[in-house]
């Protein structure tokens, strides 16, 4: 099974029960950000900005209006591409995207500095649900773009 490109195989459908796993992988996550008191809009705030940063146009058009339907500010999410010279962000949520922009890119940014920071504002159970969800983020931006998987449209 392919997408738009021949050359480029849907992997999530020729390998499913490992996609399959990826999933429960994603709901677990959400479970215990949840449980650490992590807002689903600063979740999906960084859904989408690691989606930003990898070029990822599926999970872009999944997280985008997710971040909206949870609520988050939409000049937060027109802005988010330059989060660092707006001043409408939480602490929390610019320690949140700090850090993940560090484990997307984690040559590019001190990811010591941005774990360092978010610890000062978020106990050790967010933090650690945190970063599952910007792993996890990272590796569906992957399969999706393995894969060329077009944009989803809303229904």
């Amino acid at each position: 099974m392919s997408g738009g490109d021949p050359e480029r195989p849907y992997i999530d459908k020729v390998q499913p029960l490992t996609h399959a796993a990826m999933i429960e992988a994603a709901k677990s996550s959400r479970a215990a950000s949840k449980e650490a008191g992590l807002d689903v809009g600063l979740i999906e705030l960084v859904n989408t900005r690691v989606s930003q940063i990898n070029g990822c146009v599926t999970c872009l058009s999944v997280h985008v209006p997710a971040a909206r339907d949870a609520g988050v500010d939409p000049l937060k999410i027109d802005l988010l591409p330059a989060w660092r010279d707006a001043d409408l962000y939480t602490d929390v949520e610019r320690a949140a995207l700090e850090l993940a922009e560090a484990l997307t890119n984690p040559r590019e940014l001190d990811l010591r500095a941005a774990i360092a920071d978010a610890s000062d504002i978020m106990s050790t159970e967010a933090l650690a649900a945190l970063e599952w969800a910007i792993v996890l983020i990272n590796a569906f931006n992957r399969v999706s773009i393995a894969s060329a998987h077009p944009p989803r449209r809303r229904r």
